[in-house]
């Protein structure tokens, strides 16, 4: 089963992500903001980490500077809805793998889900 971290601030977004990856088996956790995701990856191997851009405390861009300073490789994708192509540039140069833009639906997630960590439903 693999595991995967979201860190999203808006409850409700983060309530309806959760429950839709658990109904297809994964194991999630969650934070509400980017020191409770940062102290989650320090404590745990995540298969996926899912960002918001926008967080209190680190936003999702400084999260993956801080991850990625640290050597920690796993697979990121931002969820944000600050889908312009420079700041999905600023995204992918800072070190995420993926990025997807908001709204998205609970079907486009778990197939790009499926798509990054090679399982197949």
């Amino acid at each position: 089963m693999s595991k995967i971290l979201l860190a999203e601030d808006e409850e409700v977004l983060r309530m309806l992500v959760v429950d839709t990856l658990e109904d297809e088996g994964y194991s999630i956790n969650e934070a509400c903001d980017g020191q409770e995701a940062y102290d989650l990856i320090k404590q745990n191997d995540y298969d996926l980490i899912l960002l918001d851009y926008m967080m209190p405390v680190y936003t999702g861009l400084e999260l993956i500077e801080l991850i990625r300073k640290e050597n920690i490789q796993t697979k990121i994708m931002m969820l944000s809805a600050k889908s312009q192509a420079t700041d999905q540039q600023k995204v992918l140069e800072a070190g995420a793998d993926y990025f997807m833009s908001k709204p998205f639906s609970p079907i486009q997630l778990v197939e790009r889900i499926e798509e990054i960590l090679g399982e197949a439903r």
